[in-house]
């Protein structure tokens, strides 16, 4: 896969949500407005989310 077409599916709408709300949710929890496991918990949802929407993203192109 050419570096083009990596960085094109990089920059999708899913993605850069869920980077923003890393970098969000890590930043409150490194300045102490949130703890640890509200991090983790919303942490786990996000990408949770993220990765089940690639993987049934990737099941419907194969059929």
């Amino acid at each position: 896969m050419k570096l083009r077409e990596r960085l094109a599916k990089l920059i999708d709408v899913k993605t850069i949500v869920t980077l923003t709300l890393t970098g969000v949710f890590s930043y409150l929890s490194i300045v102490g407005r949130i703890t640890a496991d509200n991090f983790m918990t919303v942490f786990t949802v996000i990408i949770s989310f993220f990765f089940g929407v690639q993987v049934e993203k990737h099941n419907s192109n194969k059929q």
